[in-house]
């Protein structure tokens, strides 16, 4: 029972774990950003994308975490 709980959270963190990844902003604009102005690189949503670290982050040590306490066998 417990074992199907923590199996069904990894699961559940990986997945919120790809989609946050898919979420952040590219670091490079490849091409484009050799025409841009230099501004650009400075904006407000710096701290969204700070936040959006966190939870990576956070998300990562979950399922990092579940996934040692399953393959350990630890549940039984």
């Amino acid at each position: 029972m417990l074992k199907n709980v923590v199996s069904t959270l990894w699961m559940l963190s990986g997945a919120l774990l790809i989609i946050s990844v898919l979420l952040h902003s590219p670091k490079g604009d490849g091409m484009g950003g050799l025409a841009s102005s230099g501004g650009s690189m400075f904006s407000s949503a710096r701290s969204a994308e700070n936040t959006l670290n966190r939870i990576t982050w956070t998300l990562l040590a979950l399922f990092l975490g579940l996934a040692v306490v399953l393959s350990a066998g630890w549940l039984g």
